[in-house]
């Protein structure tokens, strides 16, 4: 009997020890990082937009030079080749890639299957996006993705259960977002807290909100001194999101980063959704072949034809609360920018007593530009007083700056366009963040509940709008 019992007790705790090895995600020697020269391996998957070759447009030390990359045989392939091509053959700073493709048609399996490398990078196709994205997690990648990550509720859905297996796997979702890189945009974030100068954010109304920001972006525009040619799904809502899921993004991510610093945002608790409206831009079959290089447009497209007018709805508004304050977003598409200028942006962050105020139209040269407005009942004297002792502040790290009244209560926060960092020095900015969260395990949870809380806002919104007509 006795015998029995310790037969009994070493099968079941075989069995514990078992089970709790298949609880344990299996740690590779290629999973852990350390922050040692080479250890991040790139895993580049179906690089459909020039974001992805703009990750690797300046060479990173962590970064191995050997690139996997899975994908589609076509032109978005070619594309990405030869932009990665041309960073390595430019004279400044020049890039070593090496670049493993597999273009198979069944390049996800394939990746899945050989599991090289440990962070895949996605920027392409937004419709595959988010299935992509919850596949690579499932397979125990670390994932650094363009946005949008979701462009419709159930894609919004599936992202959640993307961050649910990521915590299981131990492994780290990140969402590209460029824009907190941006000077101005940085600043803004500063003087927003910086309570002696702007007091409290204001909670305003549904007519009159306290945070307004809208951005305007063009179809036919050229990146790096060339021609864009967008893919023809570009111009599909259904394959690359309408304004208010994709565009949209950097702009609720702003409100969340700059209006609630480190704050866990739940969309459950925190989020009330008032109204949401979209509207389509209207192209040409000439505006069209001009962007794409196609003569004609594809079958897929015929469905958004009006009199052989292409109708794309890349635009959009949304008014919503967040903590009780009240914020609007609008996402604007024009065919291409006014001579001179370029895609535009504007914000106002209105505080009790002060607001913050980023103009970026033509009377600017369409150059971003900071603004500070004092309230009128706010005492000039202290006001100014305290509006020198920020701008003394951030001049620490930030010696440029100035500071210049343009009227009575008007200020201007001076960044000269010469100590602006470029759209595109952004990408290299966020990867090297993400991989610090990598090596040192501490990306924050207010990263995740707020990324969730933002694709639920941009998600729920294109379900109202669409509602609306």
């Amino acid at each position: 009997m006795k015998n029995l019992f310790y037969t009994i007790t070493l099968i079941i705790g075989t069995l514990l020890i078992f089970s709790c090895q298949n609880q344990t995600k299996t740690m590779d020697a290629k999973d852990i990082f350390t922050g040692r020269a080479g250890e991040i391996e790139l895993v580049v998957l179906d690089p459909g937009h020039f974001h992805a070759s703009l990750l690797q447009k300046f060479p990173q030390e962590q970064v191995n030079d050997t690139v996997f990359v899975y994908a589609p045989e076509g032109d978005e392939l070619k594309q990405y080749l030869t932009s990665i091509e041309g960073y390595s053959q430019r004279m400044a700073n020049p890039t070593n890639w090496d670049e493993i493709v597999y273009s198979g048609k069944d390049y996800l399996e394939r990746m899945i299957q050989e599991r090289r490398g440990n962070v895949v990078v996605l920027a392409g196709n937004n419709s595959k996006k988010t299935a992509y994205i919850f596949k690579a997690i499932n397979s125990g990648y670390n994932v650094l993705s363009d946005k949008p990550m979701a462009i419709d509720k159930k894609g919004f859905q599936t992202l959640e259960a993307a961050y649910d297996s990521a915590r299981n796997h131990d492994v780290y979702l990140y969402d590209v977002m460029t824009e907190r890189y941006e000077i101005i945009n940085t600043l803004t974030r500063v003087l927003v807290h910086n309570k002696e100068v702007f007091g409290e954010l204001q909670e305003g109304t549904p007519g009159e909100p306290a945070i307004v920001m809208e951005s305007v972006h063009h179809y036919f525009k050229e990146v790096s001194g060339n021609v864009l040619v967008r893919p023809a799904w570009f111009y599909d809502v259904e394959q690359q999101g309408e304004g208010l899921v994709d565009v949209a993004t950097h702009l609720v991510d702003l409100i969340n980063w700059q209006c609630f610093p480190d704050e866990v945002i739940d969309y459950r608790t925190d989020v009330n959704i008032t109204s949401a409206k979209h509207w389509p831009t209207q192209l040409t079959l000439a505006d069209f072949s001009r962007s794409t290089r196609l003569d004609s447009f594809p079958a897929f497209l015929q469905k958004y034809l009006r009199n052989n007018v292409l109708e794309v709805f890349g635009n959009g508004t949304v008014h919503y609360q967040i903590k009780g304050k009240n914020a609007s977003v609008t996402a604007l598409w024009n065919y291409e920018a006014p001579e001179g200028g370029g895609d535009a942006y504007s914000a106002l962050i209105k505080g009790t007593k002060a607001s913050v105020e980023i103009v970026q139209n033509k009377e600017e040269n369409y150059i971003k530009q900071l603004y500070i407005e004092k309230e009128e009942t706010t005492d000039r004297s202290q006001f100014e007083t305290a509006l020198n002792k920020a701008v003394a502040e951030l001049q620490k790290n930030y010696p440029y700056l100035t500071v210049v009244q343009r009227s009575e209560n008007r200020y201007q926060i001076i960044v000269p366009v010469e100590s602006r960092k470029g759209h595109e020095d952004y990408f290299g900015m966020v990867a090297k963040n993400y991989f610090g969260f990598l090596t040192n395990r501490n990306m924050p949870a207010w990263e995740i509940s707020n990324t969730l809380t933002k694709y639920y806002i941009t998600t729920t919104a294109l379900e109202m709008a669409k509602k609306s007509l």
